[in-house]
């Protein structure tokens, strides 16, 4: 009998939380605006904690993409000792009218860019599968990260969002690629390692901070992680 042996040929990433991040520096401003006192360090700090309380299997069950990001915001601001106030509902306003036209995941942490340029010099192909508002493409146009990449999939332009699987299959399709020899790293587990498994792909959680000790899926801390990790065959079969 003749055993296949399938090597890593693509990797899906989600956009926000693995490659970009929100401009800390722009909503410590914006609060700052409405009288609301907290560093752009303290709410990095906040954010991981935040987002594992935000993925909770009936949260994400029961809300979608863009009520779950304020919520998230909410969520940042409380562990980072912040009372929800009218001040500080302002100043979200004030952010989601930014981040409407802009997008305020603007943030790409140093080790992002290497490590897409290491995975695609072992000839991966790189694609972007992230729920998100309809900006994504030109956004990571405007930040200089589309370069790095080479599809990018919007939730918003394809009417469906993870953890739907049907987005991972329209994002196989568009890229040419098969299920088997694919990764998804993403980093809330119900919507990205649930969505991802459903569609028939392997999954990986992006846990930089180690909040997920007992996530029954592969973890890494961070894209050069993830990068050592493929070198070594990790996510070949």
């Amino acid at each position: 009998m003749t055993i296949q042996y399938i090597v890593l040929e693509t990797v899906f990433l989600d956009a926000g939380g693995v490659l970009l991040f929100p401009n800390w520096t722009r909503v410590e401003t914006a609060l700052a605006g409405h009288g609301v006192h907290v560093t752009a360090d303290e709410l990095a700090r906040a954010e991981p904690r935040a987002r594992k309380q935000l993925d909770d299997q009936r949260t994400i069950g029961t809300t979608t993409d863009a009520s779950r990001g304020w919520l998230f915001f909410d969520l940042i601001l409380e562990h980072a000792g912040i009372l929800r106030s009218q001040e500080t509902a302002d100043a979200l306003t004030e952010l989601h009218a930014y981040h409407q036209a802009n997008n305020l995941w603007e943030l790409v942490p140093d080790g992002v860019r290497p490590a897409l340029t290491a995975l695609r010099d072992r000839g991966l192909a790189l694609v972007v599968v992230s729920n998100a508002n309809g900006t994504l493409r030109t956004h990571m146009q405007r930040i200089g990260l589309s370069t790095h990449v080479d599809i990018v999939i919007d939730s918003c332009d394809e009417g469906v969002e993870k953890p739907d699987p049907r987005l991972f299959q329209i994002a196989l399709e568009r890229a040419g690629a098969r299920p088997e020899s694919t990764i998804h790293v993403g980093d809330l587990y119900q919507v990205d390692v649930v969505g991802a498994r459903a569609a028939g792909l392997r999954a990986v959680l992006l846990d930089e901070t180690g909040l997920h000790p007992d996530a029954d899926c592969e973890r890494v801390a961070s894209l050069g992680e993830l990068v050592e990790r493929i070198k070594g065959g990790a996510f070949d079969q």
